[in-house]
């Protein structure tokens, strides 16, 4: 058989994990149905994420809520994973999960390991994330809220949202655009500041990952993702 011509198989040499990495944190994007989280993944990964997006059929109808998504075609229906090195020894595997509730036992698998999470919200549709945070706070995950602005997004002043999504003081809520590289960076880095102040209280859990991972030293935020308020 000649193989002339063909592509040569396996990742592209930009694509393989640098040889400094030391430590490896799992991360999940979540959020409601058409939030956006393929589009984060997607946008913030170093090499080519992995998608598992399948065009909705009639299969569909009356068990997916469409309201406020009426033009979307296409969901996720196992999860996205993409990575991206934050320093040369800490590289963050970002997986994205499900949209719909009837997707939403996978959520077990890609949970196991994680060290937190990022919530996805519209503003337009927050009732799709009461759901989604109460599942969160069940399991006892940390996570962070990134406000995904859509062209016709509403803003609401930060005590109005907390009080909305009935998040506790504590829980950093930022701006995004999920289409851009480096405001998705900068929610991933907003959930490891995070992560890492919780380790660093009494009693947090002082020898995770959170700790760790960073050498006690997390980068500062940038403009496109800072907190709201």
């Amino acid at each position: 058989m000649d193989f002339n011509g063909s592509e040569p198989r396996g990742p592209r040499e930009a694509e393989l994990l640098p040889a400094t990495v030391a430590t490896a944190v799992k991360v999940v994007i979540v959020g409601g149905f058409g939030v956006g989280k393929t589009t984060l993944v997607g946008a913030v990964s170093e090499i080519r994420p992995l998608t598992t997006e399948e065009t909705m059929t009639e299969a569909g109808v009356g068990i997916d809520d469409l309201a406020g998504v009426e033009r979307k075609d296409s969901t996720t229906v196992a999860m996205d994973f993409g990575r991206i090195t934050i320093s040369d020894e800490l590289v963050l595997y970002v997986f994205g999960t499900p949209g719909q509730e009837r997707f939403w036992f996978l959520w077990n698998g890609l949970f196991e390991g994680a060290l937190g999470a990022v919530v996805l919200v519209d503003t337009r549709r927050l009732e799709v994330s009461f759901d989604v945070l109460g599942r969160l706070e069940d399991r006892g995950v940390p996570f962070v809220v990134a406000l995904n602005g859509f062209p016709e997004s509403p803003r609401y002043p930060v005590d109005e949202l907390r009080a909305a999504l009935d998040l506790p003081h504590h829980v950093p809520i930022v701006h995004c655009d999920a289409r851009s590289r480096e405001s998705s960076r900068d929610v991933l880095m907003a959930l490891m500041r995070y992560l890492y102040d919780l380790a660093a209280q009494p009693g947090g859990p002082g020898g995770s990952a959170a700790s760790g991972a960073s050498g006690g030293s997390v980068p500062a935020a940038t403009p496109s993702a800072q907190p709201v308020g």
